[in-house]
């Protein structure tokens, strides 16, 4: 079929009018939107989709929107891992796992960073041995969002250190609900308990849970982490106000809304708050300072920019090319302006910014912006791994000198 706006916006809207009705229960909706293909459209007609194009998706969230129709679960890790599947998944594993990542019966977590290897991905130590038909995983993953409240997790693990540390993982889908998983929350300086350690003791993988074959693990997290970090601040898409339309299935909605953004409530303080300066540089009259208005001209600038770039790489999605460095540039970006964000505060509010709880400037969150914002130069690839990335990549320069060539076991770690 040849999708024009048109159709799609006929076609959702007519479906919208026979099926919407916000009185239903939400599991049952979003069954119903599943098999109409409506909830994903952009998937393939085998995989819950249409086989529209991205650049449509826009008129169905509209569509959407109109009527105050709740969408399939995207929030956290679950798209991540759908995305991942579609991609390097085999039909069984679809079959098995997509439409209840898409209803939110299951949610999922990220098992990528460990202790002596978080920028260093390849690096991972955390062991997957295969004995009969079950992968035995010993090791450690740490700064785990989610995993407390996971069902299941992305994990990349080594199952071969006689060869270079790239070409010796493999990607799995772990159950957490079992024996030899456990889970253990981070408390962070700022108040907030997102991460978890995740320790594994002979927790089992049974082969049919393994995505790609062994050695495609390294290629296979590309893919998610491309996807990670090109939708890095959409975290929040399905966490939006309702306005006027009312009805059980949106107390069901933020229900589950609740339990699963909780630990992303510190983001936007982590991204530095720009949406704050100017009301408070006015409120404060620091607008009047001319070198404060200098520091919140620059930071103004640079948030633009950035915002184009996102714009450039949404489009890329929409006309369906392939994941690429532009998510490197967005999310340098985003540190950039987090730490010029940060500094403006600072500007602004002077001693104050340091003052937590009621008290303190925007009833503590400057305070919380100041301790949230070095994380986001860490979390997700660190600024030093995105300006690799954006040399070699983007710029075509010359690699850096490596000295972890050569069989695993021999490379020196920590």
């Amino acid at each position: 079929m040849e999708w024009t706006e048109t159709l799609v916006r006929n076609e959702v809207r007519s479906f919208l009018e026979t099926n919407w009705d916000a009185y239903k229960d939400l599991l049952e909706w979003r069954n119903k939107l599943i098999d109409a293909g409506w909830g994903m459209p952009s998937w393939p007609e085998r995989w819950y989709g249409r086989n529209m194009p991205q650049s449509l998706q826009s008129v169905v969230a509209e569509e959407f929107a109109r009527v105050g129709a709740v969408s399939v679960a995207r929030t956290g890790i679950r798209l991540l891992a759908a995305e991942t599947l579609l991609a390097h998944g085999n039909d069984a594993q679809r079959e098995r796992y997509l439409r209840k990542i898409l209803t939110g019966e299951e949610t999922w977590c990220q098992l990528f960073s460990e202790p002596g290897s978080g920028s260093d991905l390849a690096g991972s130590t955390t062991r997957a041995e295969l004995v009969g038909d079950d992968w035995i995983i010993n090791g450690q993953k740490v700064w785990t969002t989610s995993a407390h409240h996971a069902d299941f997790g992305l994990l990349l693990a080594r199952h071969d250190w006689d060869v270079p540390k790239h070409q010796g993982l493999s990607y799995f889908i772990l159950n957490f609900h079992q024996e030899g998983v456990e889970v253990h929350p981070l408390k962070q300086m700022n108040g907030h308990a997102s991460f978890n350690q995740v320790f594994f003791n002979n927790a089992k993988i049974p082969r049919s849970d393994q995505i790609g074959a062994s050695g495609d693990g390294w290629q296979i997290a590309m893919t998610t982490l491309m996807h990670e970090r090109r939708n890095a601040g959409n975290i929040f898409v399905e966490a939006r106000r309702r306005g006027d339309f009312n009805g059980p299935i949106y107390e069901q909605e933020a229900e589950e809304n609740k339990i699963l953004l909780e630990p992303y409530t510190w983001y936007p303080q982590r991204a530095g708050r720009v949406d704050l300066v100017l009301p408070r540089a006015k409120a404060t009259g620091a607008i009047n300072n001319p070198a404060a208005r200098q520091e919140i001209a620059k930071l103004m600038i640079m948030s633009r920019c950035a915002e184009w770039t996102a714009l450039r790489a949404r489009a890329a999605q929409q006309q369906g090319q392939p994941q690429g460095p532009e998510g490197s540039l967005g999310k340098l970006a985003g540190s950039n302006i987090a730490r010029q964000a940060a500094k403006v505060h600072t500007l602004i509010s002077g001693v104050d910014a340091i003052a937590s709880g009621e008290d303190g400037p925007e009833s503590g969150i400057i305070a919380e912006i100041l301790l949230s914002v070095p994380a986001i130069s860490i979390a997700g690839g660190t600024d030093e791994i995105q300006r690799n990335i954006i040399s070699e990549r983007v710029l075509g320069m010359q690699k850096e000198p490596r000295m972890d060539t050569g069989p695993f076991k021999d490379v020196r770690k920590n």
